[in-house]
């Protein structure tokens, strides 16, 4: 199982402050790609042409207040996202961002706590990945017994084949052929209509 300083990961840092992006990158291991805006509306473009794993903001920023992008950042990507607000807007912002699953600190914030605070957010991105194979994995196989299923009622109908014969007869020319179950019930597909 790798290591997570083995996995590649993106990051977006939006933030008009210099020292506030120095903080965050010094807490970044392995191998990773930073980018860093100043503005929403440059952010706003990174995401539309790349993929981000983690997307770390450091509101306000010069063209908004940073919560709005935010939101917005959830429903266009699945990207973590850190939203770093001032102490006196924190406990009325919380509890509306929690509920979009936006990791919410406020600042100034202890030592350690962005570090922390990425770490576990990209942690998050690596299950994150790890479910969607799984998902993709789960709908390619059910997609292979879609038209399987398919192409021996074809094989039966057309050929007057049992259903035992009709799957060993798409197993054997699988095997024989060195392809996949799914391209040659594909092929019996296309064949018969």
């Amino acid at each position: 199982m790798p290591k997570n300083d083995d996995i590649y990961h993106s990051i977006l840092i939006v933030s008009a402050s210099e020292q506030f992006n120095s903080i965050v990158k010094r807490s970044l291991k392995g191998s990773i790609m930073v980018d860093e805006r100043k503005s929403a509306a440059t952010a706003r473009r990174c995401i539309l042409e790349k993929y981000y794993d983690l997307v770390v903001i450091n509101a306000p920023l010069p063209d908004e207040s940073g919560e709005e992008f935010a939101l917005d950042v959830t429903y266009k990507c699945n990207a973590s996202i850190l939203l770093v607000i001032s102490q006196d807007l924190y406990n009325n912002i919380y509890e509306n961002m929690v509920n979009h699953a936006i990791y919410v600190l406020p600042k100034p914030f202890p030592r350690g706590s962005v570090d922390k605070a990425v770490l576990f957010l990209l942690a998050d991105q690596v299950k994150f990945r790890q479910l969607e194979k799984k998902v993709s994995s789960i709908e390619d196989k059910m997609e292979e017994l879609r038209l399987v299923s398919q192409a021996k009622i074809l094989l039966v109908e057309n050929e007057h084949m049992s259903e035992d014969e009709a799957h060993r007869s798409i197993i054997n020319d699988a095997m024989n052929r060195g392809l996949s179950k799914k391209r040659i019930a594909q092929s019996i597909i296309d064949k018969y209509e």
